[in-house]
């Protein structure tokens, strides 16, 4: 059975991150988008210490997407190096029935 995977990633906006999550899903690559409140990121670009408000997103899907679903996020993404991380999931502590489904929105 395909194992669950949580994308992370960051957006300059909700509007950018709420027409890739339409993609995302459209295209079955993710049973669902979780859009989170903006949220300041501190980080090093460039040899610099910047901020930037971002707002956060979590891609649910499974392994077996997970690579093509990576890859649409980075050929879409306004920033030269978007974040992608991939964040395993437990499925034996989720509940069955939410997993079920989970399974059967992804191609």
């Amino acid at each position: 059975m395909d194992e669950l995977v949580v994308l992370y990633t960051t957006w300059p906006d909700a509007e950018t991150a709420e027409a890739f999550a339409r993609r995302a899903v459209e295209q079955r690559l993710a049973a669902c988008a979780n859009i989170l409140a903006p949220m300041r990121s501190i980080f090093r670009w460039e040899s610099q210490i910047q901020g930037d408000t971002e707002v956060p997103m979590l891609l649910k899907t499974t392994a077996a997407a997970a690579p093509e679903l990576g890859r649409l996020i980075v050929e879409h993404h306004p920033y030269d190096t978007p974040c992608v991380l991939s964040l395993d999931v437990d499925g034996a502590n989720c509940n069955p029935a939410y997993v079920s489904w989970l399974r059967g929105e992804v191609d």
